[in-house]
């Protein structure tokens, strides 16, 4: 399906399965390489976005399409301790990941997710968000136009902070 997304709602705990697909799909390399193998979501590097959805801190939201709603994409963030996780800052930056999924990708719909992200971050009190892109991911003029700025390099990844 391909219809405009209507809507956006919570991330919830119940989304689980979902947020383990989006991940998948948000672990972006350049083509033509396709998708990592799955099972790249249960190293520790990568799992500490995503397991355990629901705890205190978390903020997400899903993007919703068509009349049936269908699940889109999402975009999620997490306070990540200890200076885990590449994009992170301080104990107080939440760490973004965004996808769609394909069928729903390069139709308009990143920037209406990831500000609907935004706008979740800044009414949960959120001063900034972070992320990492590769350099070669065109999302990387979304995120400009949606407010992140460059602030250095992580293992070649622009890390990338936005006030919401």
């Amino acid at each position: 399906m391909t219809a405009a997304i209507l809507r956006f709602r919570p991330l919830l705990p119940q989304d689980q399965a979902f947020l383990w697909d989006v991940l998948h799909v948000a672990l972006w390399d350049p083509p033509p390489a396709p998708l990592r193998p799955r099972g790249i979501l249960a190293h520790p590097d990568v799992r500490i976005y995503a397991e355990g959805w629901g705890r205190a801190g978390d903020v997400g939201v899903v993007a919703l399409a068509g009349p049936d709603e269908e699940p889109a994409g999402a975009a999620w963030m997490r306070l990540v301790p200890d200076g885990a996780g590449l994009a992170w800052v301080d104990e107080r930056t939440p760490q973004l990941g965004i996808a769609l999924l394909p069928p729903f990708q390069r139709k308009g719909h990143g920037e209406p997710l990831l500000r609907a992200a935004l706008d979740a971050a800044r009414a949960h009190g959120h001063a900034q968000v972070s992320l990492t892109v590769h350099p070669e991911n065109p999302a990387i003029a979304l995120y400009e136009r949606c407010g992140f700025r460059k602030s250095g390099l992580r293992r070649t990844y622009h890390l990338m902070i936005a006030t919401p």
